[in-house]
């Protein structure tokens, strides 16, 4: 469904309105000096969790969502493992969505937390 997030190796796992939950693998050719997950992977990691969370939130009536804010917090590096993201929705409305993914390492070490904006799209 998500042709980018494919190329990236990005998994669903499960998916209802309160919580999505993915998980995408390490690997050199996403990672930036001395095998250190980009942090842009990170990002579009979240961005897929928070895009199948606010698009299951939608509203009657609205046809897609849009992100047009993203916040991260990076907490430490990632220089192998898979990682698991957890994304539930802070608020749902009728114009914008905001959800919140947490991500974590193999080890369960919170990695990032990226906070974002959903615009939703009629």
């Amino acid at each position: 469904m998500i042709p980018f997030a494919g190329h990236l190796g990005i998994e669903v796992s499960a998916a209802e309105p309160e919580e999505v939950r993915g998980g995408m693998d390490w690997a050199p050719e996403k990672c930036t000096a001395a095998g250190v997950l980009h942090g842009g992977a990170l990002m579009a990691f979240a961005d897929t969790l928070g895009g199948v969370s606010a698009f299951l939130n939608l509203p009657d009536g609205g046809g897609t969502t849009a992100t047009v804010e993203s916040k991260t917090n990076f907490f430490r590096a990632v220089r192998e493992g898979r990682l698991e993201g957890v994304t539930r929705p802070l608020h749902v409305g009728r114009s914008f969505i905001v959800v919140q993914t947490d991500v974590y390492d193999a080890q369960q070490r919170r990695v990032a937390q990226v906070t974002q904006t959903q615009a939703v799209i009629g």
